[in-house]
């Protein structure tokens, strides 16, 4: 899909905590690639020697006295070498791109879940990191969040991004939710609920009638 200056396809999977975007992601792009297409798999923060540092800082635990801005300006260092390293490149050499959370990540959670910085700042810290470059398609995971956090805790080991309030994590999916309404062009929600197999179904179905699109 022609998006600015290039070519390809770049989809992203979003939604909270224990929706099964990294397996979902994993599943999809291993199917597209048996499909034919090349596919570049990739996740945030991280996806890059620099960046899976950053995530490590971000992750651990002990830093529990990261400032809020520090917070939002190290997601936005990752996703920036990510951009620039990674998905640019392969989408200019007319791949798809499936990333595991994007820029929407940090509106949802630095800006509508804690609501400590005006939205508008938050956004154009995200559009430098970014720029410019937005995804041709986002699929919402959406899932109720005591579900969403039971699979969590299920899941195994838990990092500091995962110690938040009950509160906390319905405004993210509320603020996912209104993202999605605003752009119904870009977005797209699929309920996380149902098995993995019925999941990836539906995503599949979805990836495959906008490639045809294209």
């Amino acid at each position: 899909m022609m998006n600015g200056d290039r070519f390809g396809m770049f989809i992203t999977l979003e939604g909270s905590e224990g929706c099964g975007k990294s397996t979902q992601s994993q599943a999809l792009a291993e199917f597209l690639k048996q499909q034919g297409y090349d596919v570049l798999l990739t996740r945030e923060p991280g996806g890059t020697a620099i960046g899976e540092q950053i995530r490590a800082i971000l992750g651990d635990r002990q830093n529990t006295n990261m400032h809020l801005r520090t917070e939002i300006l190290l997601f936005q260092a990752s996703r920036a070498q990510l951009v620039e390293e990674v998905i640019r490149p392969h989408l200019a050499r007319r791949g798809i791109v499936v990333c595991d959370r994007y820029a929407d990540s940090t509106l949802a959670y630095q800006g509508y879940g804690y609501r400590r910085i005006p939205m508008e700042q938050v956004r154009a810290l995200v559009e430098f990191a970014i720029a410019g470059l937005q995804p041709d398609l986002t699929l919402l995971l959406d899932l109720d969040v005591q579900i969403g956090l039971h699979r969590r805790a299920r899941g195994g080991e838990i990092n500091r991004l995962d110690t938040y309030e009950m509160d906390f994590y319905q405004r993210v999916r509320a603020g996912y939710l209104e993202m999605a309404r605003l752009q119904p062009e870009r977005w797209v929600i699929v309920n996380a609920e149902p098995p993995f197999e019925v999941v990836q179904a539906e995503l599949r179905r979805l990836v495959l009638a906008r490639l045809q699109r294209v």
